[in-house]
Formats: structure tokens, C-alpha cells, sequence
């Protein structure tokens, strides 16, 4: 990974968590890490997979859904198949699952704590297209990053 911008960001959010082993603490820092350096973005958040189901977790921008059924929407899929997922256009997403009526563009990189899926990051734009591949490659390297440290040391 080489764009600049990220690898700033993931050492930002590397020396928000390192020395914090609340995992809740560090996902809400990181949200806003995020929502504050990252532009053209109108949601941030986590989601955290409870009984085959994510639940809201730490978020920055309007109020949002708080269930989302594994398998559902661009969470669930990327819960679903454990990758990271990509969408242009949430309106042609089938199955999209309608938050905010002001997003257009969706990335969600799912998280692992202990070996297991244990929730995804979300970020929404209100900007069709928003999100590139340099985009996905940068947040999927920061959750990897920020995940050895979450794994080393949180109370997980």
C-alpha cells in the first residue's frame, strides 16, 4: 500500500490504540479519526456482529440503523462472505438497506478479534463513486493494522 494519505492515517490511528485496550474506547476514536481527514463523507462507523447480527456500534454523522440481519444489505454481504465490499451506487446495491436517503457510495471492511469476525467498519458518502480502489485498499490495510494491536492487547 503506498497512497500517502493512508499511511498517514493508519499510523494516526496506530497511536490512537496502542496503549488503549478497551476495544469500544478505540473504535470510537477511530471513527472520528476518519470522519475528520477523510473528505466527501457524511457517515463513519462500526458495526458489531452479536448473534448473527450487527449491532451500532461508535459512529460519527446523523442517527443510524441500529440491527442489520447478517446477509443483508452492503454490512451483511461483506459480513456474509468476509470481505471487504465496494459499492458505486448504494440505490442499484440490491438489498441496500436505506440509513440515510443522502448516501450514494458505500465501502464496509469487516474486522476480526480473536480469530473470529467480530464486525465491519462502514463509511458512507453522499457522493456516487466516491470510493476507489485506493480507498479500499488503504481502509482494509488500516483495519488490518489496527486489528494486531486490538488482538494483542484488548479484552476481547
Amino acid at each position: 500500500m503506498e497512497d500517502k494519505q493512508y499511511l498517514l492515517l493508519t499510523k494516526q490511528a496506530i497511536g490512537l490504540v496502542e496503549n488503549e485496550p478497551d476495544v469500544i474506547a478505540n473504535l470510537a476514536n477511530l471513527s472520528a479519526l476518519i470522519y475528520m481527514n477523510i473528505e466527501r463523507l457524511n457517515w463513519v462507523g462500526f458495526y458489531i456482529l452479536k448473534d448473527n447480527e450487527l449491532v451500532l456500534g461508535p459512529f460519527q454523522g446523523k442517527p443510524a440503523c441500529v440491527r442489520i440481519p447478517a446477509g443483508k444489505g452492503v454490512c451483511g454481504t461483506a459480513v456474509d462472505t468476509s470481505r471487504t465490499v465496494r459499492v458505486d451506487d448504494v440505490h442499484e446495491f440490491e438489498g441496500h438497506i436505506a440509513c440515510d436517503s443522502e448516501s450514494r457510495s458505500e465501502l464496509v471492511v469487516p474486522f476480526f478479534l480473536q480469530g473470529k469476525l467480530a464486525g465491519v467498519l462502514d463509511i458512507d458518502s453522499p457522493v456516487a463513486c466516491r470510493f476507489a480502489e485506493s480507498d479500499e485498499l488503504g481502509f482494509t490495510h488500516l483495519m488490518r493494522e489496527v486489528e494486531k494491536l486490538l488482538n494483542s492487547q484488548s479484552n476481547v
